[in-house]
C-alpha cells in the first residue's frame, strides 16, 4: 500500500471494511477477466463529448470511454486505486479528491457514479456529492448513478437521492433497473438519468 487504505473522513464503514480487506491485484483481475461495460455502453449512448467518472477507482469504466474517443477524467479519494487506474492509462486525467468538495475547475457533457459510489460514501456528505457532481455539468449535462437499494449498511433511499438531486438543480430525465436499461418496476438496483435544469433544448445532448 501507498497511501491510507482508507481515505478520508467522508467513506461509509462499508467502503472501510471493504478496502481493508480487498486484495487489489485480484479485484482488478476480476473485471478484466468479465470485460464488462454496461456502465460505458449506456454513457456512451448518450453521445458525451467529455465524461467526468467520479469515483473511478481503477478506471475501468473512464478507460474504456477514452477507448471509444470520449474525453474522460476520473476522480478518487483513494490513491492507490487511481495509480492502478494512471498505469493502465496514463494520458488521461486522474485526480486525487474528495467527491464531496471536488473542484476540478471545468464542466462535462456526463458526470456517471457507477460501481455503487454513493453507498460508499458517508451519508450525511451524499447530498454533498450530488451537488459538486452537478456542479460540474454543463448546460444540459447528465448526471448517470446506478446504486442498490439493498445493501445492509450505509443503505440509500431513492427518494433521499431524489431530493438530494433536486436541491442541486436537477430534474429527472429516466430511471432503469439496470445499465442494459430494463424497465424500472421496483427492485433492488436502480440507475437514474437527471438532467441539469434550465437546459438549450438546441443542445446535442438534450
Amino acid at each position: 500500500m501507498t497511501t491510507d487504505p482508507v481515505p478520508g473522513a467522508h467513506v461509509s464503514p462499508q467502503w472501510a471494511a471493504w478496502r481493508r480487506s480487498v486484495d487489489l491485484d485480484e479485484y482488478e483481475a476480476r473485471f478484466v477477466h468479465d470485460a464488462a461495460h454496461g456502465e460505458a455502453d449506456l454513457v456512451a449512448s448518450l453521445h458525451p463529448r467529455s465524461v467526468l467518472d467520479a469515483g473511478c477507482g481503477t478506471g475501468r469504466v473512464a478507460i474504456e470511454l477514452d477507448r471509444r474517443g470520449i474525453e474522460a477524467v476520473g476522480v478518487d479519494l483513494d490513491g492507490d486505486l487511481l495509480a492502478l487506474a494512471a498505469r493502465k492509462a496514463p494520458q488521461l486525467r486522474w485526480e486525487c479528491t474528495d467527491l464531496a468538495s471536488m473542484d476540478l475547475g471545468r464542466t462535462f457533457d456526463v458526470v456517471v457514479l457507477a460501481g455503487n459510489v454513493l453507498l460508499f460514501c458517508r451519508d450525511d456528505r451524499r447530498s454533498d456529492v450530488v451537488a459538486r457532481c452537478a456542479a460540474h455539468l454543463g448546460p444540459g449535462g447528465l448526471l448517470v448513478a446506478g446504486f442498490s437499494l439493498r445493501m445492509a449498511e450505509s443503505s440509500i433511499r431513492l427518494d433521499e437521492y431524489d431530493a438530494a438531486a433536486t436541491a442541486a438543480g436537477l430534474v429527472m430525465v429516466e430511471r432503469w433497473a439496470t445499465w442494459e436499461r430494463d424497465v424500472y418496476v421496483g427492485g433492488g438496483y436502480v440507475v437514474s438519468l437527471h438532467r441539469r435544469a434550465g437546459h438549450d433544448a438546441s443542445d446535442p445532448l438534450a
